[in-house]
């Protein structure tokens, strides 16, 4: 295990909002950035679109993430030909993957269901430690405010997977 290495993820899914309630769907934005913890610097960066099998990207879905039908029909590719991708660039189980909440468990899900081995194996959920070292236990925080919270810049458009995960590695970078 490289522990000098992390690999920050965000998925972004097809979703909908219907009578004000939200669901979501299949992956269709997969955004990476590694960070080095010797150097204390995003050493690498990378954005994957998947075309969904079963779901549809609908208007509320555009608005909010920017991924249009129109631009996975042309730069989507299959789930198991991103995976292939990020454990070419990224490497599997030798780094330690981590994510804002949960996300490692909906790619392994989505994964097992169209039987593709999951390139997630060492997870580490930043939502967590940060609520541990700011002490707020009972408390839920979102990405944003978190790194608001400590002064940290945010910079791009949210909900999209590519902005989100370098947001998330600046914030790892404060917080490991």
């Amino acid at each position: 295990m490289n522990y000098n290495r992390v690999v920050c993820f965000d998925l972004e899914m097809c979703c909908w909002n219907e009578n004000g309630v939200g669901t979501t769907g299949e992956i269709i934005e997969i955004g990476l950035a590694e960070i080095a913890l010797d150097q204390q610097a995003i050493v690498k960066r990378a954005q994957y679109y998947v075309k969904p099998e079963n779901d549809e990207i609908s208007l509320f879905c555009s608005q909010l993430t920017g991924i249009t039908p129109r631009k996975i029909e042309k730069q989507g590719r299959p789930l198991e030909q991103v995976i292939q991708s990020m454990i070419k660039n990224f490497g599997a189980g030798n780094k330690i993957y981590a994510a804002w909440g949960r996300d490692d468990l909906i790619l392994k899900q989505e994964c097992e269901s169209k039987h593709i081995e999951c390139p997630v194996g060492e997870f580490l959920n930043l939502a967590t430690l940060f609520r541990i070292q700011q002490r707020m236990k009972n408390k839920r925080i979102g990405h944003r405010d978190a790194q608001e919270l400590l002064g940290i810049d945010w910079e791009g458009r949210q909900h999209s997977g590519y902005v989100d995960a370098f947001n998330l590695a600046k914030l790892a970078l404060k917080l490991l």
